[in-house]
């Protein structure tokens, strides 16, 4: 483990979706070696450019340089095992986050540090996928990640205070800065805010208001950087479902998704990715 004025020199990263690709351009952009995991060479292809079309546009590594910076690789067999930090950020699957994270320890050395980037899945059943659940904790980094200032740090029962001072001088070499919670259904941030998100969606179906105006009210009235539709089209309207349907059953009544939003996601409305959520989207 390197120390809290450093970055890691090598970063391995287990899916190069649009959260994969943010968390390692920004260590990228900090200086370390950065492997990405994607399952073929076309979305490994895919990966590889958003990369390097965010360091370009953020003024860090010429895109010509991303190569020697930033690479792929198919399997986490593949992961270089002089990492440092590897960081799991595969989509909202229990099972599937287990495994790569399992096979991700049999790779690296024991001192490397393992993190899911998990929004809201149960940090501490995940721990018991490892044979030294000591070294692993939730990174839980937000979108857009290269801009966005916050990384919420999740610890399980057995997280070492080494594993989590690492975690936060990482955070810190990142320039972000850390929250660090203990591990309970959606955490804090997911918690709040799709509390905040589920109770705009129904305010939307009830025919309060239109979206706009709600937040409008929001950013205006509370100083949000960003309403909590407009944010939900962002983040996913699909995501934000699997979220709420998770703390629905950990959590009760009060997550319970609204009809609203389980019929776009079922018309396939989905947001900024789709073009279409609460927002049209060019």
């Amino acid at each position: 483990m390197t120390s809290a004025a450093t970055p890691p020199s090598v970063v391995g990263v287990i899916g190069g979706g649009r959260m994969g690709a943010g968390i390692a351009q920004s260590f990228a952009a900090a200086g370390s070696r950065v492997v990405v995991v994607e399952r073929d060479g076309a979305t490994a292809a895919d990966a590889l450019e958003r990369i390097a079309t965010g360091l370009r546009r953020a003024g860090g590594a010429p895109e010509s340089a991303v190569p020697g910076t930033v690479t792929a690789v198919s399997t986490v067999a593949e992961l270089p095992p002089d990492a440092e930090l590897v960081v799991e950020a595969v989509p909202e699957n229990a099972v599937l986050k287990a495994e790569l994270l399992a096979a991700a320890e049999g790779v690296v050395t024991d001192t490397c540090v393992l993190a899911t980037n998990t929004s809201s899945l149960s940090v501490t059943e995940l721990s018991t996928a490892l044979t030294r659940p000591g070294r692993f904790l939730g990174m839980h980094f937000f979108n857009p990640v290269p801009v966005s200032g916050l990384v919420e740090l999740v610890l399980a029962p057995g997280t070492t205070s080494t594993t989590l001072a690492a975690a936060i001088g990482w955070t810190r070499v990142l320039g972000k800065e850390e929250v660090v919670v203990q591990d309970s259904p959606g955490f804090a941030s997911s918690r709040l805010g799709l509390a905040l998100g589920l109770e705009a969606i129904r305010m939307v179906e009830e025919g309060v208001a239109d979206p706009e105006a709600i937040d409008t009210a929001m950013r205006l009235g509370y100083r949000h950087p960003m309403g909590p539709l407009r944010l939900t089209d962002v983040v996913g309207l699909d995501v934000r479902l699997a979220i709420a349907e998770h703390l629905h059953a950990t959590l009760g009544e009060r997550f319970a998704p609204p009809r609203l939003l389980r019929e776009k996601v079922a018309r396939g409305e989905l947001g900024r990715k789709t073009g279409q959520g609460f927002y049209r989207w060019q």
